[in-house]
């Protein structure tokens, strides 16, 4: 599958020289009126860093976003078919999708394609009955959860993030409590690196943040 309007094909044959991969740090956190989400930009080929200002939050529709891990080329195309879908979705209910739906349309996509594919999703947002996180990883399952963490940098802030996250955290804990996990994650995992993007997605819309290194 082609996709037109993509620049991240690095050379005419990605198989030959390592293919595309987002080696990375994702993670979302529910609060009470919406999600943070948040992402390292490293992308890499082999040992090769291919672009280090990658946005890994992938806009899905106004009020859900997702995070990707994984192959850069599959968790584009998968993006943009369930992106595709959810418009077309939206317009015969006449209303904006539900995060459940599209949880469910990755997962399948996910679930599907498994054995071809390498693509770790969250997808998080705000729909009528409030904020959610569902994490979907390789394999196609799917589960809701108060916050998630994704990608090859997560291994190292598992314990991190176990003892610091507490039910009921501001939003302004959430952004701090997001920044700390990603830049610790990407302090020791080679594949994570760059700048730290997040995005707040509440009803009232979204808010894109960037972090720089002297800001971590």
């Amino acid at each position: 599958m082609m996709l037109e309007g993509h620049d991240e094909s690095f050379n005419e044959n990605p198989k030959a020289n390592g293919e595309v991969s987002l080696g990375t740090t994702i993670m979302a956190i529910r609060f009470d009126h919406g999600v943070v989400m948040a992402a390292d930009s490293r992308t890499t080929t082999g040992s090769f860093i291919a672009n280090r200002v990658t946005d890994k939050i992938y806009k899905v529709t106004d009020n859900i976003y997702c995070c990707r891990s994984g192959s850069a080329a599959d968790t584009q195309a998968i993006s943009d078919i369930v992106k595709a879908n959810l418009t077309v979705h939206s317009l015969e209910l006449g209303q904006p999708p539900a995060v459940n739906t599209a949880a469910k349309v990755f997962r399948s996509m996910c679930y599907k394609y498994r054995d071809q594919l390498s693509a770790g999703i969250i997808v998080g947002g705000v729909d009528s009955t409030g904020p959610h996180v569902y994490s979907i990883p390789l394999g196609g399952s799917v589960v809701e959860q108060p916050f998630s963490i994704g990608g090859s940098g997560s291994t190292y802030i598992y314990g991190y993030c176990d003892a610091h996250y507490r039910p009921g955290m501001s939003k302004e804990e959430c952004i701090e409590f997001a920044k700390s996990c990603v830049a610790l994650a990407m302090s020791r995992d080679g594949s994570s690196g760059g700048l730290i993007r997040l995005a707040v997605i509440t009803p009232d819309g979204v808010e894109r943040q960037v972090v720089t290194g002297i800001e971590q």
